[in-house]
């Protein structure tokens, strides 16, 4: 992360310059270094954190008075706890290498006026009694300002904080992600993986984006764009590189000669309908030790409705012998545009990716997997999942 929400918002930057030792990470703001008195009567330190409201990279009027602490549980001097304080008791992994022990509430009658407000309140309530057994002791080392962490995005990820899943957001943050075909279904796969903290995703794809494609894509294309015809990973990686810095564009299709671009890929998101080429693919992905998920659609036109099937079959390095086992098409498209005979509508192709990306999730342990399934089909006309290759 830049040091960009210090200059910018006035809050963070006062924190600072009145030698807080403050650092944002994951969306989180931390000023370390606060003394308290324990149970004991010592005079120890502590960490104050609190999730952020941003807009952009400046902060905004927080949005409640609840604070997270990483230490003991704050005493008066007599070692008797604040009770004023007291929230929620129990440990709390929020993600980005931040624990916490305790929350806490303490709200003036007008709220926090912004983030200045809040933690210097919070401090004086917890630092107080330390400054009664230590006098001249404080919370501000004036020491040079920490680095701040690396992120793949240009600006926070305000809604994991928030919800408290800053932890569990990390688990995707060790994948490296391919996504093969930026069709319909690729494109919305994209649309979900931007939006987690991977630090990288490799895109391919060697077509042009044209009108039909803007029809089963996520986004709008202006005319200007469809006109100049742009490669699909050009066009995707100018929409999707406004949030993620890590999108590395690939306009070529997956062949033998070029398999190499795999290499250091630990997850990918398969998208095409060719089966020659799915096999190249998948051998390669097979050699590298990758886990990859491979969707497909099969929609017909019976009487006056449309119907068909949605198919999720995943491999991982524990599970892969159903994949060639039928449950695969490696067949020859015959050439042509498979578009032309396919039926593809945004909305099949969006939950497609969807449930594509939620298996991925289960795989990484972001989401429960009861039945670690590795083929998953949706049935249209009666809204029917079903699960099959379990681990």
């Amino acid at each position: 992360m830049s040091a960009g929400p210090f200059s910018l918002s006035q809050d963070l930057k006062r924190l600072r310059d009145e030698g807080y030792s403050v650092q944002i990470r994951g969306n989180l703001l931390i000023l370390r270094g606060v003394p308290y008195v324990d149970g004991a009567r010592q005079v120890r330190r502590g960490n104050l954190i609190s999730p952020l409201v941003m807009a952009g990279d400046v902060t905004r009027r927080p949005d409640n008075h609840v604070i997270w602490w990483d230490g003991a549980y704050p005493c008066n001097p007599d070692g008797a706890p604040i009770a004023a304080l007291r929230h929620q008791d129990h440990p709390v992994d929020m993600g980005h290498g931040i624990t916490a022990c305790h929350g806490f509430s303490n709200k003036p009658p007008e709220g926090y006026a912004d983030y200045h407000h809040k933690m210097t309140t919070y401090v004086a309530v917890i630092s107080g009694p330390a400054t009664t057994l230590e006098p001249g002791i404080n919370a501000r080392p004036y020491a040079p300002p920490e680095p701040e962490e690396e992120s793949p995005f240009n600006y926070m990820d305000t809604a994991s904080a928030r919800a408290g899943i800053g932890a569990l957001a990390e688990r995707l943050a060790k994948d490296r992600v391919a996504i093969i075909g930026l069709g319909g279904t690729g494109s919305y796969v994209l649309d979900l993986v931007a939006k987690t903290p991977v630090p990288e995703i490799r895109i391919f794809d060697a077509d042009e984006f044209l009108t039909h494609n803007a029809f089963r894509a996520p986004g709008a294309a202006a005319l200007e764009e469809l006109r100049e015809a742009p490669l699909k990973v050009d066009h995707f990686k100018a929409i999707y590189s406004r949030m993620h810095r890590g999108i590395v564009a690939h306009p070529v299709a997956i062949t033998e000669a070029n398999a190499q671009l795999l290499d250091g890929v630990t997850f990918a998101f398969i998208s095409i309908d060719d089966g020659p080429s799915r096999r190249v693919v998948m051998d390669k992905l097979d050699a590298i030790g990758a886990s990859y998920v491979d969707v497909g659609m099969g929609l017909e036109l019976d009487g006056d409705s449309l119907g068909g099937i949605l198919r999720v079959t995943s491999s991982t390095p524990g599970k892969r012998d159903h994949v060639r086992a039928g449950r695969v098409d490696f067949a020859d498209a015959g050439g042509g545009d498979v578009y032309a005979s396919n039926i593809q509508v945004a909305d099949l192709n969006a939950l497609n990716a969807i449930l594509a990306v939620i298996k991925w999730k289960k795989i990484r342990c972001f989401y429960r997997d009861l039945e670690r399934e590795h083929q998953s089909t949706y049935t249209t006309d009666g809204n029917m999942l079903l699960n099959g290759d379990q681990a």
